[in-house]
């Protein structure tokens, strides 16, 4: 049995932070499905193992833990790798992985999401979702300007997170050329050994029930 065990699917973007972290450093790890399409995490049985009835959850030695970021920095800790070097810089990689998940992932998921997955979305919605999105991108492609990595000049779990979601931009109409910065950025990661996209790390690809 291995050691950390990720409740997860294919195609979220908050399960593949966990999930790429953990192959990076090469971590003892299995994946195990979650078929949030057909409705498991509304189940009771998924809800006794995380109310807020999310993924991912992480399951290690006796712990359940949930939250993407939550997940992030545990793994951090408990594998020694990508974590902040002092106090100062574990508020950076903090304030990096909060504007993430409140700008960054929020809006560029719910837009992914409806794009890629509602079959008829409010045009009108989609339109407001985009523009939010691309504020975040705008933001996170200026800090990058002269920098390798978000925080430090090394990988952490702040670039962990922020990408999570980006390495979609066929989902999301994106062509990453526009942002230069972010663009180059996510080759870097992309180029770390033992790098895999989501869909060749987590299980449920092609979805159940769409081939």
């Amino acid at each position: 049995m291995a050691e950390y065990t990720l409740h997860c699917f294919a195609q979220s973007g908050n399960a593949y932070k966990p999930a790429l972290l953990l192959e990076l450093a090469g971590a003892d790890w299995a994946p195990r499905f979650v078929d949030y399409f057909g409705g498991e995490t509304r189940s009771p049985a998924y809800r006794a193992l995380n109310v807020m009835g999310e993924v991912p959850l992480l399951e290690h030695r006796g712990r359940q833990l949930a939250q993407s970021g939550v997940i992030l920095e545990y793994l951090a800790g408990t594998l020694g790798v990508y974590g902040a070097r002092d106090e100062d810089e574990r508020r950076e990689v903090l304030r990096w992985i909060l504007f993430d998940n409140h700008k960054l992932t929020s809006y560029t998921a719910t837009y992914r999401f409806m794009r890629t997955f509602v079959p008829k979305p409010n045009a009108d919605v989609l339109a407001e979702f985009r523009k939010r999105a691309e504020t975040a991108w705008g933001i996170l492609d200026a800090h990058l300007a002269g920098k390798a990595y978000v925080v430090g000049e090394r990988l952490t779990i702040a670039d962990l997170s922020l990408c999570g979601y980006l390495f979609w931009p066929e989902e999301i109409g994106v062509d990453w050329a526009t942002y230069p910065n972010l663009s180059a950025w996510l080759e870097r990661i992309r180029a770390t050994p033992r790098w895999k996209p989501a869909y060749a790390l987590m299980p449920g690809h092609p979805r159940p029930g769409t081939t």
